[in-house]
């Protein structure tokens, strides 16, 4: 039987809740034709940017076309736990236990959100977690090691990781198949994406070798803005020249269709409610539903790239 451990609004704002549960099992192992589990970190160093609001909408998006996805909330600000209307009791586990408690399942900590759609939750002590994490052995992997068990119940998992390049970002760098970057079309935004990148190139050649860079996501966007075309601009000419590079973003690029400037996006949170609960038609809604196809047609080629890779490897093994 599932056990009610949290209540969010229901479709409409004003009525009655839904009950967000815990799950009895997971989902079998997926059968949509994905060649493995794609893991995505979505991450920028400054707060503010729609970072948060990209995973949860992005994760209902792919929901919503059939695959089934697993959000994970890495930051202590639970904001991404807030848009489907969970906010965990004192005694119910969250991502905190992931990490610092290796008794409990994995599975134990996974909440339905919608339908294709599950989630494990944060909370404000996950702040603390960070110091302790240093002091374990292995520590960069561990979440890795500890979804793993989990990985094959599902074809994405987002990770909504903290705005600081601490070991919880780092584990989910370690995870990760590819990074994208919610950000705003604004200067600094430019000079902060070229640290970012750093991380991941560090990342990627001491814990990870295949963690690869997809792009920047722009949110607010505003499309008549002499200046937001301008550093748009200078992004593409930037991810242009690592062409062929070797480099983890020499196939990155910003994505289309950016996110435009939307209040039912700032709206629906407020309401436990994905924008596809809240305003489905609304420009926002349309945004990220694109957004998803476009990230979805991405992988078919990096997926027979990776399978060419894998043969080689054993064929010269």
């Amino acid at each position: 039987m599932k056990r009610e451990n949290a209540t969010g609004p229901s479709k409409n704002p004003g009525d009655s809740p839904r009950s967000v549960v815990q799950v009895d099992e997971l989902p079998a192992p997926s059968t949509t034709g994905m060649e493995h589990t794609r893991v995505i970190a979505l991450l920028n160093q400054k707060g503010g940017v729609g970072k948060t609001t990209s995973t949860a909408n992005l994760g209902a998006a792919f929901a919503l076309a059939g695959l089934r996805t697993l959000v994970v909330d890495l930051d202590p600000q639970s904001n991404l736990s807030l848009h489907f209307g969970h906010e965990p009791a004192a005694d119910q586990p969250t991502v905190r236990d992931l990490f610092m408690n290796p008794d409990l399942a994995s599975s134990e900590m996974i909440r339905v959100a919608r339908e294709n759609l599950w989630f494990i939750p944060s909370d404000t002590e996950l702040a603390l977690v960070e110091g302790e994490l240093a002091l374990q052995p292995n520590m960069q992997h561990i979440l890795a090691e500890r979804l793993a068990p989990v990985m094959s119940s599902f074809d994405v998992v987002l990770l909504d990781c903290p705005p600081s390049l601490g070991v919880l970002t780092v584990n989910a760098l370690t995870i990760a198949d590819e990074v994208i970057v919610p950000t705003q079309a604004q200067y600094l935004a430019l000079r902060g994406l070229e640290k970012l990148l750093e991380t991941v190139l560090l990342v990627q050649r001491a814990l990870n070798p295949r963690l690869t860079v997809a792009g920047v996501l722009l949110c607010m966007h505003e499309s008549q803005s002499s200046h937001g075309k301008a550093v748009v601009e200078e992004m593409d000419s930037y991810f242009a020249k690592y062409r062929g590079s070797e480099l983890p973003w020499q196939n990155a690029e910003v994505l289309r269709p950016a996110v435009r400037r939307n209040i039912k996006l700032a709206e629906a949170p407020s309401f436990g409610q994905t924008i596809f609960d809240y305003a489905p038609t609304c420009a926002g809604a349309a945004d990220y539903r694109a957004l998803a196809e476009a990230i979805r047609r991405r992988w078919k080629p990096l997926e027979s790239r990776e399978s060419e890779h894998t043969s080689a490897g054993i064929a010269t093994s």
